[in-house]
């Protein structure tokens, strides 16, 4: 049976990020507020080439991004994996094999504990840009494993299929908040009794110009080179790789196993924004339907947090919707007569939020 209300807690932490290659160089990035903005690798395509076919972008736009470095290096014979399959296997399987690894690693769980258990596997994922460079070799070329190799579901049944494990195993594209979902679908599996612990994570890598040409011509990346989230200036964002996998399990089975204990997801809710003014473009009353849910969920007040986070595409018209969003949330709840603008003021200084 399961237990709707528990709280679930985050047991282990794996992840690669643009000149971090684990969670305590990522941290360092931020405390530091290091910029891991570069110049598009040449080994990934040759973006000067692509710009020149684009009338009016300049070429700074196309050629920069956050990269994480290696995503080619990959040890297949400690994964029991032909060199032939490695090779055409999409790097984002690859890149979850050793992360997964990492994030068992880090919770101290053994191979013991996991092997054959109901453990389930929730990723995000919504590029799948060496699906498409395969698919631009010649027919002849393909190879035996191009099926496994290539297939959305697999960055996530990989996983499942290497450490046995018996739970939900999915792989999920809702675009933008995909690793989101993929966490709130993986604490309602815990709830429901289908997953004792879930591998859940997100991964993202940038192989081909092909989006980048259509978000430039969408007006969505910024011309700037820059992501001013919150800024009078904001005009888009910057593409970025990254990926990273955490290990949930039950609250009180955490603290029973003496686990290290990192975080605790006390609620989560899904939704979406129906009719809009167009297909990409956000709402402020599901943002605030939302955020309710989710608060209600949790079983806390918009005054007990300390510290928001954002989508912030850094676009003109999306923070605006984002931060409307937000304060109709706060305003739902009227504690105790304080109005919308002094909650936010409260919750921005305990975080020391400023717009950059």
């Amino acid at each position: 049976m399961g237990n709707e209300n528990q709280d679930i807690a985050i047991v282990g932490i794996a992840c690669r990020f643009p000149e971090a290659r684990n969670k305590e160089q990522f941290w360092d990035n931020m405390i530091n507020k290091k910029n891991c903005i570069s110049e598009i690798p040449r080994s990934r395509f040759d973006w000067s080439q692509i710009a020149d076919n684009i009338a009016g972008v300049k070429k700074s736009v196309l050629g920069v991004g956050g990269f994480i470095e290696n995503v080619d290096a990959f040890d297949a014979d400690f994964f029991g994996i032909s060199a032939k399959e490695a090779e055409c296997m999409d790097p984002q399987q690859r890149l979850l094999l050793e992360l997964a690894w990492a994030c068992f690693e880090d919770s101290g769980h053994v191979r013991h504990q996991w092997w054959g258990k109901n453990i389930g596997v929730f990723v995000g994922v919504t590029n799948f840009d060496y699906k498409e460079l395969q698919e631009d070799r010649a027919i002849k070329d393909v190879e035996l494993y191009y099926a496994t190799a290539t297939a959305p579901a697999l960055v996530a049944n990989r996983v499942s299929y290497f450490f046995n494990l018996k739970g939900p195993s999915i792989a999920i594209d809702v675009a933008c908040s995909s690793s989101l979902n993929a966490v709130h679908l993986a604490v309602q599996s815990i709830n429901q009794g289908e997953s004792a612990l879930a591998l859940v994570g997100g991964i993202s890598l940038l192989l081909s110009p092909t989006r980048y040409a259509s978000l430039i011509q969408m007006g969505i990346l910024s011309p700037s080179g820059f992501c001013k989230t919150f800024d009078d200036d904001a005009d888009g964002y910057i593409r970025s790789e990254g990926a990273g996998m955490v290990l949930l399990k039950p609250l009180s089975k955490a603290i029973e196993d003496g686990d290290n204990i990192y975080g605790v997801l006390k609620g989560s809710a899904v939704n979406h924004s129906g009719k809009a003014y167009t297909l990409t473009y956000p709402s402020s009353e599901s943002q605030a339907c939302v955020i309710i849910d989710a608060l209600n969920r949790a079983k806390i007040h918009p005054y007990d947090l300390s510290y928001i986070e954002l989508h912030g595409t850094g676009t003109p018209k999306g923070d605006p919707i984002e931060f409307e969003g937000l304060c109709k949330a706060f305003n739902h709840f009227q504690y105790e007569g304080l109005s919308e603008k002094k909650l936010l003021r409260t919750c921005f200084c305990k975080s020391k939020y400023r717009a950059s």
